[in-house]
């Protein structure tokens, strides 16, 4: 969704205080230690080498956050203050704003943004919208609606304990609820220009697998887009004004899955939706890498001449990027072909990843013990006894791969020559590792 911009300093000073509000809790939960030596050796036996095939399917763990009795995750709800404004339906979305008030627990957000937290609070305020055009007609809201239930949006998920502005959080603002430079929005106009039927065929139930390759759903979304972006402007104005029309075209993209929301099975369209974003925030690193000068000065060429101060060099710069954010596998991979180029640009040409050992899970948040998150969609979870926890891939004790020419392409399961990490299919926790993190 967005790079994270907040300093390392807040994001230690948060887990600061989420350590001193649990520590009346672990004296009465039975945890496994985060940085004990039994704990750091049963995740090494649980991981995949190099060698694992990626057909095989990767042994997930769950890596388990309990809530601090002086913060309570259920009992934290408390009545929102709502405009009366609003006319959309929040009664037809109570299972996706679940999903997310738990996604985007406040302590949380800030490591689960890019991957869980956004995803889900996107889909939801699609679904919302979508939901509603049942009965109003309408795939988009006015600029003041749009204001108005954002506002209450985000303040019945702050009743249950999310991140206190969501929308900035994610780069969500009250525009992104309207038609924006779509000309069209009513529910009947758009049925007699797509072919309403070849959509829901492409969209009523896709593989979240298979979508990120073959792009069934995706390129009837698209098809769909480009026809509603031209209605009322001919070809030549798309030739004089490519950037306006690629504009319109991502505009009514949103109107198009806002369309799917209201017509899709309620049960399966947070999915749809999920599966949707997956492949896109997968295709890209999210992370700001900075300048890789120290680096270079001791890892590059005609000037290495002691590994020992090359991969020191290399680990400051990796400590730098630990603190961010949780990636998902394929981010990883994509972030680890994005930095390999960036040090190639500046010189250093030796895979400095097998030279000092760089891993996958060394892209990723080290608080959470270097988890990377299937790159399926995938929900915190919460259980009473043992609150919030995430599902991790294990598939993430390998190399980090080094692109070989500048070339080389980014991450996709689609490539038959990636082999790390394979797109996992369906995770699952029951064979997992539990621990508490605290």
């Amino acid at each position: 969704m967005r790079a994270r911009k907040e300093s390392s300093t807040t994001r230690i000073l948060q887990l600061l205080l989420l350590l001193f509000l649990s520590d009346s809790y672990k004296s009465h939960c039975h945890c496994h230690p985060f940085h004990s030596a039994e704990g750091n050796a049963a995740r090494t036996e649980g991981s995949i080498s190099p060698d694992t095939s990626p057909g095989v399917e990767p042994e997930p763990f769950l890596p388990l956050l309990a809530s601090s009795p002086l913060m309570p995750f259920r009992n934290y709800s408390s009545v929102p203050t709502l405009s009366g404004q609003c006319r959309l339906n929040f009664s037809s979305t109570q299972t996706a704003m679940s999903k997310t008030a738990t996604d985007c627990y406040s302590f949380l957000a800030p490591f689960l943004d890019n991957a869980i937290c956004c995803p889900q609070f996107l889909a939801t305020l699609i679904i919302l919208i979508g939901q509603s055009s049942k009965y109003s007609g309408l795939l988009a809201l006015d600029e003041t609606q749009a204001m108005t239930c954002l506002s209450d949006v985000e303040n019945t998920l702050q009743s249950q304990g999310t991140d206190t502005d969501l929308g900035n959080f994610c780069s969500i603002h009250p525009a992104n609820l309207t038609e924006g430079s779509c000309p069209i929005t009513h529910v009947n106009e758009f049925e007699s220009i797509v072919d309403s039927a070849r959509l829901l065929a492409a969209c009523r139930k896709i593989d979240p697998v298979s979508e990120c390759c073959e792009h069934v759903c995706e390129n009837a979304i698209l098809d769909a887009a480009r026809k509603i972006a031209l209605k009322g402007s001919s070809a030549s104005d798309g030739r004089r004004d490519l950037e306006k029309l690629s504009t319109r075209i991502a505009d009514c993209k949103n109107i198009v899955l806002r369309w799917l929301a209201g017509k899709l099975d309620p049960s399966s369209t947070n999915g749809v939706l999920r599966a949707l974003i997956s492949c896109d925030i997968n295709k890209v690193c999210p992370l700001d890498l900075p300048q890789v000068t120290g680096v270079s000065k001791e890892c590059g060429d005609h000037v290495i001449s002691n590994n020992t101060s090359c991969c020191i060099s290399m680990g400051f710069y990796m400590s730098s990027l630990q603190d961010l954010s949780l990636l998902t596998n394929l981010q990883a991979v994509n972030c680890a072909i994005s930095l390999g180029k960036k040090l190639q640009k500046a010189n250093v040409t030796q895979n400095v990843y097998n030279l000092c050992h760089i891993k996958l899970m060394d892209f990723t948040l080290q608080e959470y013990s270097g988890c990377l998150l299937p790159s399926l969609p995938s929900d915190a979870t919460y259980d009473n006894s043992s609150g919030l926890g995430i599902t991790c891939d294990l598939s993430d004790n390998v190399e980090a791969p080094w692109p070989f020419n500048s070339s080389s392409p980014s991450a996709s399961s689609c490539h038959e020559s990636t082999k790390i990490p394979a797109l996992p299919s369906t995770t699952s926790a029951q064979d997992g590792m539990d621990f508490n993190l605290l």
